[in-house]
């Protein structure tokens, strides 16, 4: 089966997105002559696996920014058509998170970028995550979407490393025990 990996922002309180999804505090502080480790860490997936907000919220960005292909995992999408311009690079599942690892597996898909809150959150509940890249913007937004939810029980994490930016922005490294 293939394994997870995650690459996300939040907020110094630890929110992902405002209440209604918007994330206008993270592209503001978006330091574009930095090198936050996405390359390097996309470097080596085969697939993204997102959720529907997720989905959403990059479909409004100007242009798709991705190179690889991506599943969406939804109930609300599942069994719709694909927009005409992400035919090809985008196909949507309402699979569970373990059936959608499994079915990857099956079609060679080794190492997965697995992107959006609820989601994320699904498949650390399902064990499916086994390490994290986690950046913290120091902005407090108040109220919003978390990072993380409730858990049936505690998540260990090994801390691999942790750095800060010139921005203010400070990059943890973890693998889930």
């Amino acid at each position: 089966m293939p394994t997870g990996h995650v690459f996300i922002a939040t907020s110094l309180d630890g929110y992902i997105a405002r209440p209604d999804g918007d994330i206008g505090w993270l592209l503001e502080r978006d330091a574009a002559d930095e090198d936050h480790g996405y390359t390097d860490f996309i470097a080596d997936k085969d697939m993204i696996v997102m959720g529907r907000g997720s989905f959403e919220k990059v479909r409004t960005f100007a242009t798709w920014p991705y190179d690889w292909p991506v599943l969406v995992l939804s109930s609300q999408l599942a069994g719709t058509p694909v927009p005409a311009s992400l035919d090809g690079k985008v196909r949507f599942s309402n699979l569970a998170p373990r059936e959608a690892m499994h079915m990857l597996g099956e079609q060679g898909v080794r190492r997965v970028y697995v992107d959006g809150g609820r989601l994320l959150q699904s498949f650390l509940r399902e064990g499916l995550i086994e390490d994290m890249v986690i950046t913290t913007v120091p902005v407090l937004i108040g109220a919003g979407r978390p990072l993380f939810g409730p858990v049936a029980r505690d998540l260990d994490l090994e801390l691999l490393g942790s750095r800060s930016f010139p921005s203010g922005l400070v990059q943890s490294s973890y693998r889930v025990l």
